[in-house]
């Protein structure tokens, strides 16, 4: 059996747009229905109306902590015009988990932007700082008395790589010069909005809150061992694993470390060029590993070696986002398992890690994959909005409530 610490986060996340239903004001909104998506977002999990519901469950499952986001275009749908009713739903939204027992972990941005903002550029506009900075503020304002935990953005490299990169999300870009500077925009307005949140606490004399940002990191793995493959391993795992990171400590504008793990890359590089250096991966299936229903491979390794990497910058660490699209609940429950020993091996080599939030606590809709893949602890019918839970859910209730994990 291995014990984690007795002050550890247990819990599972949520993201507004994935799961609360006909955010309409939204740019992913507008670009589902302008593109024509086959499956679009609609009423997704009805999360917006049946959160006490959700939030019962996860306190029946032993969870003392629950990530979700605030969803932008609801509380601003018109630039500078903010709705108190949505700004006043949020707030019975975190009274809810506190009256549960359940710590909330607030994310102010998770991939989806005010339709008006995106129409301006979105991020890369040079001005988007300011637009965020109003809407963290009245959002800070209204919910720092029931909060002590904030992200700012969630997986900005992930964000810039679909929408500006590879063209898969709106608005559709395909420029690495245009990414670089939606990075550097995303960084700045961290950086900005660090400041501001404690500015807020401080006046309100209120205890310092703790901010970090969701950083999604891979463990980069050449498939053959060529010098094109060990280069570009080293690149991308600087420049996609750490340079954000390295960013928002320079400025120290970070409290703690928000880590989402999901799966390694395996890298297999045809020319020396940019583009292939950082973009070639292993196209002939030579992963032996078991896999999600997306195809990633299940490397847990990978967690621990990310985790001693980090160990560097003398700053806590919260796994934010961990977790498996399967059908099968067997395998679902040992990615949880093998990936909870990772954890707790670089525990035990003296990584400071403050919880572990799966993804996700219920199914939902994962943006351009639709509905199919399933990763919720608790299984969702989208014919009839019932909830149901999964007997993996139940293992993982055990080492919720225990702190322990049997081997």
């Amino acid at each position: 059996m291995i014990k984690f610490p007795s002050s550890f986060f247990w819990g599972a996340a949520t993201s507004s747009y994935q799961v609360e239903g006909a955010n309409v004001h939204s740019d992913w909104w507008e670009w589902e229905r302008r593109v024509g998506f086959k499956v679009p977002c609609g009423n997704a999990c009805r999360h917006y109306d049946l959160y006490k519901e959700d939030f019962d469950l996860a306190k029946q499952l032993g969870h003392n902590a629950h990530r979700l986001s605030i969803e932008w275009s609801r509380i601003e749908p018109e630039e500078g015009r903010f709705l108190p009713k949505e700004l006043e739903h949020y707030r019975d939204v975190i009274i809810a988990l506190r009256e549960r027992g359940i710590e909330p972990i607030i994310t102010l941005h998770h991939f989806t932007n005010s339709l008006w903002f995106a129409k301006l550029g979105g991020w890369y506009n040079k001005n988007s700082y300011k637009y965020f900075l109003r809407y963290v503020k009245k959002v800070t304002e209204f919910l720092c008395e029931n909060a002590r935990f904030w992200v700012t953005i969630n997986e900005p490299m992930v964000y810039a790589y679909h929408a500006y990169i590879l063209g898969a999300w709106p608005p559709q870009e395909k420029s690495f010069l245009r990414a670089s500077r939606v990075v550097d925009n995303l960084a700045f307005s961290h950086i900005k909005a660090y400041r501001l949140i404690n500015d807020v606490y401080k006046e309100r004399k209120l205890s310092r809150p703790s901010i970090g940002i969701a950083k999604n990191m891979q463990a980069f793995e050449p498939c053959k061992d060529t010098l094109k493959n060990r280069v570009a391993v080293h690149l991308r795992d600087r420049l996609f694993n750490f340079s954000f990171i390295d960013k928002l400590i320079k400025h120290q504008a970070l409290d703690f470390i928000g880590m989402n793990y999901y799966t390694r890359s395996l890298v297999e590089v045809k020319k020396w060029h940019f583009r292939n250096l950082f973009l070639d991966v292993c196209e002939e299936n030579h992963s032996q590993l078991k896999k999600n229903s997306l195809g990633w491979d299940i490397y847990p390794q990978g967690l621990y070696s990310l985790l001693l990497a980090l160990k560097k910058y003398n700053l806590p660490i919260f796994i934010l986002e961990n977790g498996i699209c399967t059908q099968d609940d067997t395998l679902r429950w040992d990615f949880i398992c093998q990936h909870l020993k990772s954890l707790h091996l670089a525990i035990k080599e003296g990584v400071n890690v403050l919880g572990y939030i799966y993804w996700s606590l219920i199914d939902n809709f994962e943006w351009a994959q639709g509905f199919s893949p399933r990763f919720g602890l608790i299984e969702v019918d989208y014919n009839t909005y019932n909830r149901k839970i999964r007997e993996s859910a139940r293992k993982f209730a055990r080492v919720c409530k225990t702190g322990a994990l049997d081997m």
